[in-house]
């Protein structure tokens, strides 16, 4: 059910990167200021961008698990929040990149945007501990999904620490002089969010997959080697 569409959807997720990273290398011109260095913004805001709607997105589904009881929308949730977790490593990988060539240093921690970023990611590393510390599996999804409800809605805070932040260390690449990005960059930009977010979706996909298939292969084991009538094991023969 979870692999239906996927390899569609993986062939437009590679299309849609090989664009995008096109249009980044051989369209989009240099940035007056940085230089070749800003091409990195066309990976690392996508990446935030979609990392934090992953994590609303997870909220959203554990709201559905909370409302149903369907153990599916949890699975939804984790996943999603696990791959968001993923991608927030790359978003902190490409900006403390960025931060080195642009200031001079890794991590400048009297900047908003990069401490509130930080803040929201580590929040949701501690999903993991929490959500395995209890061994009831229903327990374990309903406690779960409160959390990614209520992390969920601290994320757009986020959004607006970086919007009313007075910091100008960190780029504000959407608020020029000019009025934003020029139409070339722009369209880069939107091509790359566009790619980055396909990414997501595949691999969610992929792993929903993936957990699906295991979860099937375990049943399976189960049955085999539960006893059959008169006590022998469907799979292991008998000695002697």
């Amino acid at each position: 059910m979870y692999g239906k569409g996927l390899k569609s959807l993986s062939i437009a997720t590679t299309f849609a990167l090989v664009a995008a990273l096109a249009l980044v290398f051989f369209y989009a011109p240099l940035d007056g200021d940085q230089g070749f260095i800003q091409k990195i913004f066309y990976l690392h805001v996508p990446l935030a961008i979609t990392a934090l709607i992953g994590f609303v997105v997870g909220g959203v589904f554990a709201i559905a698990h909370l409302r149903s009881g369907d153990s599916r929308w949890d699975a939804y949730s984790y996943v999603s929040i696990h791959m968001s977790v993923i991608f927030g490593v790359a978003v902190l990988i490409t900006g403390s990149i960025w931060a080195k060539a642009s200031w001079g240093h890794w991590w400048v921690w009297d900047e908003p945007t990069l401490v509130s970023f930080l803040i929201v990611f580590l929040m949701y590393a501690t999903y993991y501990p929490f959500r395995y510390a209890i061994e009831d599996r229903d327990q374990q999804a309903r406690y779960a999904s409160v959390f990614a409800i209520v992390a969920g809605a601290f994320v757009p805070l986020n959004f607006m620490a970086v919007r009313m932040a007075q910091s100008l260390v960190h780029p504000r690449v959407f608020a020029t002089t000019n009025g934003g990005l020029p139409g070339s960059m722009m369209l880069t930009f939107l091509a790359s969010l566009l790619a980055i977010g396909l990414l997501w979706v595949t691999l969610v996909k992929f792993e929903l997959t993936a957990k699906s298939a295991s979860g099937q292969v375990k049943r399976l084991r189960r049955a085999l080697d539960a006893p059959a009538p008169g006590g022998r094991s469907r799979v292991a023969p008998e000695v002697g």
